[in-house]
């Protein structure tokens, strides 16, 4: 298996983004067959195997063995990487037609994601190496089902992320000079509807 199988194509990423195919994704870290997994989702065999084989088609999911049960030949799968990653670019593409708003504004969560990613991958080396790498990590569900309180959890956001700039930040005239005293640190905040699991 890949560590990450990154997807580029409109046909990888529809086939992908479906709640059931993510479901199966994740439990076919190791080889099951279509049955075993119909057993824990409690549906029928023939459903699972429809969405394991639009998975297959699209290169997701490869079929690694087969069995004999009772007279039949049952295929066993697996994922083809512990984890995916969505292209960027494939945002605007997938799902019709959004508001440029909206475009704009997961453009940027992935751009940010991207970056965190690169991020921790480069902090990862330097706790290999032996360095301390000091770090937060805080997350919350935030309930925000109108209009109203949206606005009022922005307006929030904003004073604090500005009180915390004007605090702790750099200032404008050390923003580009040499760290001498010690690291800096990067604050990314990321707020988007959540479907829980």
């Amino acid at each position: 298996m890949h560590p990450v199988l990154y997807i580029d194509s409109v046909d990888q990423a529809t086939a992908l983004l479906k709640p059931r195919r993510i479901e199966i994704l994740k439990r076919l870290g190791e080889p099951r067959t279509c049955p075993e997994l119909a057993a824990e989702f409690g549906e029928s065999a023939q459903n699972i195997y429809y969405h394991v084989k639009a998975l297959e088609q699209a290169g997701l999911v490869e079929k690694v063995g087969e069995r004999r049960v009772r007279g039949t030949v049952e295929g066993r799968y697996q994922a083809r990487a512990h984890a995916y990653w969505l292209a960027p670019q494939l945002v605007g593409q997938i799902g019709g037609p959004r508001t440029t708003q909206d475009q704009t504004s997961l453009r940027y969560l992935l751009s940010l994601a991207e970056e965190v990613q690169s991020d921790v991958g480069h902090l990862a080396q330097q706790v290999e190496a032996g360095q301390s790498v000091p770090s937060l990590s805080l997350s919350a569900n935030i309930y925000l089902p109108d209009g109203d309180r949206r606005a009022a959890f922005l307006k929030d956001v904003q004073s604090t992320f500005e009180r915390l700039a004007r605090e702790y930040g750099r200032p404008a005239d050390e923003a580009s000079a040499p760290t001498t005293a010690g690291p800096d640190f990067r604050l990314a905040l990321a707020c988007y509807p959540h479907q829980p699991s």
